[in-house]
């Protein structure tokens, strides 16, 4: 059984370092503001080390010292030296901000941003992310590209954000790098291109950036934009699991699962799935659910089974849904409940998971459970047979030459019949045997029962 791979990933604002070393621009003013800032960095550090009282960095402050205003201000928003507050810290660095301090700018977007210290305000947010950003900042590029993205205090735009993430990705920052290829790989904004996808994982996942790395990962798994490699995948994904990336570690269980770029291994395949699990995935639950279910890696435990099936299935997953109402229809590690079953199965079903439609079917075909209801197994069969289904297309089949549910009608059954049987159904295969030996629905023609017969016996 191949178990699923999942690739998941959330952008937030974030504040970065204010201007990565060596970010580069033609344009030679820029160049020497952005220089200037990196020199006041080293100042600010130099004067944390070297000041003696908070009076004399906050008369400093209040006689409009930028670099005072600035430390105070993380003073304030870290604890560090006073108690912490969010207030104090908003007002040194607007202070800062409006005399043109592209920290300070940057800071305060991000407070209006997360709302700390001031009313959450993402047009004012923008505002002084854009004076940031217009200054070459770095950190404030990526987030006033993050707000055109997600449509916070802007309209969306895809375009505009493109343009800001890439002015950050050039000056070396990884989560601007990871966005442009997020933005490349699905086509947002710009033609999808996975060679230019690419190359920007690559460029934030050397950078040790763990979602990146996960990223770069499943483009070799799958070979999208390069060859595929699983060896190279295992690299990526591993270097993410290692810092605690649960959807590497998910594909990484997967690899071990499977075998693929590693030789077999359910014990290594369990190990990160219950790091991940453990971290609250989905699918790492239902895989180690799983695992527990067949005893691949660990003993066989049912109750550690629907331990991980129902974490999963609380999540939504629909798989672990239909595995927990096989848990409860079979009494394997909870006491047998047709009602519990019916629930678990009814919730993947809605989510289209034909095995569950066809328990549906079942259940409601013989009353196991839910009233007997001839049209509501019929319901559940339909949709289980037009997904392909071929037990719920045999079903189907003999509801439809009995007239169970629906009028008797001995075309549809044989259209159904042979769906299933084309799939290998042994008892659909007898049932066309049966309908070619006697004539029901088609012509009699025993050379065609004999066939049939034949692949059924």
């Amino acid at each position: 059984m191949r178990i699923r791979k999942i690739r998941s990933f959330a952008l937030s604002t974030a504040l970065l370092a204010a201007v990565p070393a060596g970010a580069q621009t033609s344009d030679e003013k820029l160049n020497d503001r952005l220089e200037d800032v990196r020199t006041r960095i080293e100042k600010l550090d130099e004067m944390l080390e070297t000041l003696e009282d908070m009076e004399d960095l906050r008369a400093r402050a209040e006689q409009g010292d930028v670099s005072a205003q600035i430390v105070l201000g993380n003073m304030y928003y870290n604890g560090e030296g006073v108690p912490e507050d969010d207030r104090e810290a908003v007002r040194w660095f607007r202070l800062a901000a409006e005399q043109g301090d592209v920290i300070a700018q940057t800071f305060l977007g991000v407070m209006y941003d997360n709302g700390e210290g001031v009313p959450e305000d993402n047009r004012e947010a923008m505002r002084w992310y854009r004076l940031a950003a217009e200054q070459g900042n770095a950190s404030a590029q990526f987030n006033l590209g993050l707000m055109y993205a997600n449509g916070e205090g802007v309209p969306e735009d895809d375009r505009e954000a493109v343009r800001w993430f890439r002015l950050a990705a050039e000056q070396g920052v990884a989560s601007a790098q990871f966005a442009l290829g997020v933005i490349h790989d699905y086509g947002e904004g710009v033609p999808e291109d996975n060679r230019e996808a690419m190359r920007w994982y690559q460029l934030a996942a050397e950078q040790g950036d763990a979602i990146a790395q996960t990223f770069l990962g499943v483009m070799y798994d799958n070979g999208e934009g390069v060859p595929e490699d699983n060896h190279e995948a295992m690299r990526w994904y591993r270097l993410a699991a290692e810092q605690g990336n649960a959807s590497a570690q998910v594909n990484l269980g997967v690899m071990y699962d499977n075998g693929e770029g590693v030789p077999e291994d359910d014990r290594e395949a369990v190990r990160w799935y219950r790091l991940a699990a453990e971290q609250g995935d989905a699918s790492a639950q239902f895989n180690l659910g799983n695992k527990y279910d067949n005893g691949e890696g660990v003993p066989e435990d049912d109750r550690e089974a629907v331990r991980w099936y129902r974490l999963a299935a609380e999540q939504g997953d629909a798989t672990a849904q239909f595995n927990l109402g096989n848990m409860y229809a079979t009494g394997r590690g909870v006491p047998e409940s047709d009602r519990e079953a019916v629930r678990w199965y009814r919730l993947a079903a809605e989510q289209g998971v034909a095995s569950a439609q066809f328990a549906l079917g079942i259940i409601h075909d013989y009353g196991a459970g839910v009233p007997e209801d001839n049209r509501e197994a019929m319901r559940w069969y339909q949709l289980a047979a037009e997904q392909g289904d071929a037990s719920a297309q045999f079903n189907l089949g003999v509801m439809y030459d009995s007239g169970e549910g629906v009028p008797e009608d001995d075309r549809e059954a044989v259209r159904w019949f042979r769906l299933a049987a084309e799939q290998g159904n042994a008892s659909a295969q007898f049932a066309l045997g049966v309908i070619h030996d006697y004539g029901e629905g088609v012509p009699e023609d025993d050379r065609e029962a004999v066939r049939w017969y034949r692949l059924a016996a």
